[in-house]
């Protein structure tokens, strides 16, 4: 009965089949572990995205925080790391709709946890779990795409996310990990009731380098009846046209592509190149560094570093701007090194 009311619920939450009847490509913001912060959300928010997802979020942090709150067993960098990832997940309801955390781990028993604590408390418009990151210290642990290896424990993972919530669920994916490919995947899970599929059209083997097959994309259709976002390589407008066309796919899931460009949406849904000029690119810049600066503080000078620097690709004299920016200690530097008058 309670997996009968959750599924319920779920279906008139379902804001992925509200965007779907737009008519229009669905455009999500990808989870980037270290860049898809709120700051970096919400200025893509106000370029176009329709979807922001987090960063990555773990499923044994949130558990540990959960049964172990005060116990003296639970290590001091446990502690922080799950107040960290509580802190990944926090979100500006207001400013990013729509909103998905993302999740990844190894085990059942944490996604369950995990799933009940977003759902009471973080409260997003839904939940995704990672099946495809290729980061090695990842895949050791069994998370990311060292879990979609494992077609049973997989299953059992999503099975234990739908039980727990009763917001949209999602899963992101490759084409392959390992001796799994993505329709042997999805044959393994074709009965549940999972709303959409961001499919990176890379395999494991190929990390994040080579040419996305947006073709084989498009297979997934035979196996997935929920919304799919084609993901991978995406730079520019040529190829988020051809991901689209070659997918035939209901959206784009942007990761890398959109670093210091979150214009791209903005491309992709009015199909026409957008030529930003260098003052405009600055005063893009300047708003997210600020943003960044309300909402942590001093710290996201730092944090922030990395990020920024993106936005300086392809400028003149960028390679002096980017050695000033690294060195800035506060956002009252970072201003003064693209202050308008440097910026025309």
């Amino acid at each position: 009965m309670k997996k009968m009311i959750l599924k319920s619920i779920r279906n008139k939450k379902d804001f992925w089949q509200k965007l779907k009847k737009t008519g229009r490509p669905i455009l999500a913001l990808a989870p980037m572990a270290g860049f898809s912060d709120s700051a970096f959300r919400q200025i893509c928010k106000k370029n176009g995205a329709d979807v922001l997802y987090s960063e990555m979020a773990s499923t044994a942090a949130l558990y540990y925080l959960e049964k172990n709150p005060r116990k003296k067993l639970l290590a001091e960098g446990e502690r922080l790391e799950s107040e960290k990832t509580l802190d990944i997940l926090r979100f500006e309801r207001q400013k990013e709709k729509y909103f998905v955390a993302q999740i990844f781990g190894s085990k059942p028993e944490h996604f369950a946890v995990a799933t009940r604590i977003i759902t009471e408390k973080i409260k997003p418009d839904g939940i995704d779990i990672n099946f495809g990151c290729p980061v090695p210290k990842i895949i050791k642990q069994g998370a990311g795409s060292g879990l979609m290896k494992d077609l049973a424990r997989s299953r059992e993972v999503i099975k234990a996310v739908l039980d727990n919530t009763n917001l949209p669920v999602s899963i992101k994916i490759r084409l392959e990990s390992g001796p799994v490919n993505f329709k042997e995947f999805l044959k393994n899970i074709s009965d549940l009731p999972i709303s959409a599929l961001m499919i990176h059209g890379r395999t494991l083997k190929q990390g994040f380098v080579g040419p996305a097959d947006f073709k084989a994309i498009k297979e997934a259709r035979k196996y997935f009846k929920g919304i799919i976002l084609a993901n991978g390589g995406i730079y520019d407008l040529k190829e988020a046209q051809k991901a689209l066309k070659e997918s035939k796919a209901e959206g784009l899931g942007l990761g890398r592509g959109i670093l210091g460009r979150p214009w791209l949406f903005k491309e992709i849904q009015k199909n026409k190149v957008i030529d930003k000029t260098r003052k405009g690119v600055f005063k893009l810049l300047l708003e997210h560094a600020e943003l960044a600066h309300k909402l942590k503080g001093a710290r996201a000078t730092y944090e922030l570093r990395k990020n920024l620097c993106w936005y300086l690709r392809g400028l003149d004299g960028a390679a002096k701007l980017r050695e000033a920016l690294v060195k800035a200690e506060s956002l009252r530097e970072i201003k003064k090194i693209f202050k308008p008058k440097k910026a025309c």
